[in-house]
């Protein structure tokens, strides 16, 4: 079984699954499948509110895609959301993509 069955297998299991979630979409992206990726890491953020890597890998990926409006909008709340679980290694790459983007 491939990855990107296995992880829908357990995300059939349980669709709030974090973990898994994060995986499918990592998968997507390495697989260049950009906006499957984008559509799993929204999903795991409506699921999952304070799973940081969600937003700052999302923010990173709609960056790289010249969507940069989306991306400071993710890294907003990504911000938010790595203060409130102090998350600090996080919180500093998103506050320095945040001020890469707004120049």
């Amino acid at each position: 079984m491939d990855r990107i069955a296995l992880l829908n297998q357990v995300l059939e299991q349980n669709p709030k699954d974090a973990f898994a979630r994060y995986g499918l979409a990592m998968t997507y992206l390495g697989d260049g499948d950009t906006e499957r990726a984008l559509a799993e890491f929204a999903t795991l953020i409506e699921h999952n509110p304070d799973y940081v890597p969600g937003y700052q890998m999302s923010a990173q990926t709609l960056a790289k895609q010249g969507r940069t409006e989306e991306a400071l909008e993710r890294l907003h709340i990504g911000i938010s959301a790595a203060t409130r679980t102090g998350n600090q290694h996080a919180l500093s790459e998103m506050e320095a993509l945040r001020e890469d983007l707004s120049r």
